[in-house]
């Protein structure tokens, strides 16, 4: 069975189902627990659900104590960037203690961010940072799509025992969807084909993988099947599913809200070239943001980010063709 929930309730809810079946699992943030009758407070205490200074260094250092003590603690840090200030406990701690002991020691947090607003908030709260954490050993990425994928890839972060960086777009916050009742669980390193086609691969991730879903419906109108994947998480990413997309399409646009040459984009090409070369009939092409500050200006940001229109004329230049005129 199914409900439909909003994407920022789903993962609310995966939440609490982990902390009902898990006492290990906590809940921390800057402005958790400050005020009587909050859900989670009423629901499982202020042991379990703590308020922190206002210090991302300060929480994600709380955090990996924590867990290195048996919590599984999950962290809300609201926006992706705020990370940025504690990148040394995210870089360079939790993700290396595992390694380091020789599995002695397991550090299982779950930071949990919003990336990529747009819509007017410039340059210091839109950023895509993905390829950021993408590259570090130890840490896994977590970028859902949809909501039933909000739920179930934070309980799977939760019961993982390495650190997550789980990254929840803000534009997606209340698209709603079908979500699984109850237990609900989405393997790491997964991708999910979101739309089959034979013409040509598009890969997005998170919010993006709507951009190409949208460009997808406006190329069928032209008799091009555009086959749309989402990797869901990109440490570990699923290589396999696309490389054995790219093999039947033999084009391959992609497309991601980060900068270029900071992008998930830019990684899977790698990949593709090495292990795909022999079945591409055309040169990748990837449609990201341009390399510059997300602007405040509504045209300006626009004309910064991808979107439906930009991928619809990069797949046209792939095949080789041209929207069908009257």
């Amino acid at each position: 069975m199914a409900h439909e929930l909003p994407y920022i309730a789903a993962i609310v809810e995966a939440i609490q189902l982990e902390m009902e079946r898990d006492e290990s699992v906590l809940y921390f943030g800057q402005n958790m627990a400050t005020t009587e009758n909050e859900p989670f407070v009423d629901a499982f205490g202020k042991d379990r659900v703590r308020v922190t200074p206002i210090s991302e260094t300060a929480e994600i250092g709380i955090a990996v104590g924590a867990a290195l003590a048996g919590f599984r603690p999950v962290v809300e840090l609201y926006m992706a960037e705020f990370m940025l200030v504690a990148m040394d406990q995210v870089m360079n701690e939790a993700p290396r203690f595992r390694a380091m002991t020789g599995g002695q020691v397991k550090v299982p947090i779950v930071l949990k961010a919003g990336y990529g607003f747009t819509a007017g908030w410039a340059g210091q709260h839109t950023g895509t940072l993905t390829g950021l954490f993408m590259g570090v050993p130890g840490l896994k990425v977590a970028v859902p799509s949809t909501a039933a994928d909000a739920k179930g890839l934070m309980a799977t972060a939760i019961r993982d025992d390495n650190p997550v960086v789980y990254l929840h777009h803000y534009l997606l916050t209340l698209e709603h969807g079908e979500v699984p009742d109850g237990e609900h669980l989405v393997p790491f390193g997964e991708a999910a084909v979101r739309r089959e086609g034979s013409d040509v691969t598009l890969v997005g991730t998170g919010w993006t993988v709507d951009r190409a879903l949208g460009a997808a419906e406006k190329l069928a109108a032209e008799g091009i099947q555009a086959e749309v994947i989402d990797p869901r998480t990109i440490a570990p990413l699923d290589t396999q599913t696309i490389l054995e997309s790219v093999e039947k399409t033999g084009h391959l646009v992609l497309v991601d809200q980060a900068t270029r040459h900071a992008s998930v984009s830019t990684v899977i090409a790698g990949e593709v070239a090495e292990h795909g070369f022999d079945s591409l009939q055309a040169p990748i092409v990837q449609v990201t943001g341009l390399d510059a500050t997300i602007p405040y200006s509504e045209p300006l940001e626009a004309y910064v980010l991808p979107d439906e229109d930009k991928v619809v004329a990069a797949v046209r230049g792939v095949l080789g063709t041209a929207p069908v005129t009257a």
